[in-house]
């Protein structure tokens, strides 16, 4: 197998766990691999030969130049400092080029404002940090905006929403590169949960269904607090003094989803924080989030999630 050369952009004011993050995970794959035939070689880069992430803390490389070694992959972490990054009377002379010769690159929450610098992500799906939403797409018109996924791939292109999300990307990118072997294998060493797949939402379904409707949030509310109830259409209508067809009507046009969805959405998010903060059988918990069997709980579970209730529970309670 060929080494991979993954290079680390770092600037002033980038944010320290976007950075330490990956880079843990590409460190940890290499310790789990032959000596001799390390996947990984690993180096960091910046613009003038230092760089100040945090005060009184900096890293220290040769400035980037035109004769610089290629990186196959390059990856691009966030932060208040990607602004200036991106100013930099370098970037357009030295590091458009530099980037435009990896084979992939990667960005970490805000650090896609710099691929989109580059004018690499026309027409290409990226998201980011939640925050950073309506700016990135207001000043980029010509990309494709995913609002909510933790992290996307599209081509030579991998971006992710930031913070923990980061080394979800890296750990992604290890299976793409070592299979899934080595990630599992990663990700136990790291205490983290592999499987949380790139387009799991960086809201808990009640956070963002309250920040999306007004109209609807004391049903909401309510819904959150009564699993165990009927939630059918008619008892939503019903306290919503509404039609039914009237209700599922208006609830879609503000929510941009069925009641159904909702409500399916609030039971697995009780399910996920049951499973990881109590030991509670999974019969217990079904009858407690109004799945009502054991049976229906692990089938609606696991396909939204991508393993099953058990798995979750194991592998992530661990990290917690």
């Amino acid at each position: 197998m060929l080494t991979k050369t993954i290079q680390f952009v770092s600037y002033s004011q980038a944010n320290l766990i976007d950075f330490a993050g990956p880079f843990e995970v590409f460190l940890t794959a290499n310790y789990y691999s032959d000596p001799n035939a390390q996947p990984y070689k690993l180096s960091i880069v910046t613009l003038d030969g230092t760089a100040t992430v945090i005060p009184h803390a900096c890293f220290n490389t040769p400035p980037l130049a035109q004769d610089s070694p290629i990186p196959h992959t390059l990856i691009v972490p966030g932060g208040p400092g990607i602004y200036d990054f991106c100013k930099h009377p370098r970037f357009n002379s030295i590091f458009t080029a530099h980037a435009g010769r990896a084979q992939r690159l990667v960005s970490i929450c805000t650090g896609v404002f710099a691929l989109a610098a580059l004018r690499e992500l026309k027409g290409r799906k990226v998201t980011t940090h939640w925050s950073a939403y309506d700016e990135l797409e207001r000043s980029n018109p010509d990309l494709i905006l995913k609002r909510g996924p933790i992290f996307i791939n599209d081509g030579p292109i991998w971006t992710s929403a930031g913070v923990t999300s980061g080394i979800d990307l890296a750990l992604a990118l290890v299976e793409s590169d070592l299979g899934h072997a080595m990630a599992l294998k990663v990700a136990k060493h790291l205490v983290v949960f592999l499987k949380r797949p790139g387009d799991q939402n960086q809201f808990s379904s009640s956070l963002n269904m309250q920040s999306k409707s007004g109209t609807f949030s004391d049903l909401h509310a309510w819904i959150s607090e009564n699993l165990m109830e009927d939630l059918s259409i008619p008892t939503l209508a019903a306290r919503m003094k509404m039609s039914e067809r009237t209700f599922i009507r208006r609830y879609k046009a503000s929510t941009g989803q069925t009641p159904s969805k909702t409500v399916e959405q609030f039971r697995i998010d009780a399910v996920r924080h049951l499973l990881v903060s109590t030991e509670r059988p999974l019969k217990e918990i079904a009858f407690l989030t109004g799945f009502g069997h054991e049976t229906g709980l692990i089938r609606n579970f696991s396909k939204l999630n991508g393993v099953t209730p058990n798995e979750y529970r194991q592998r992530f309670r661990s990290s917690i």
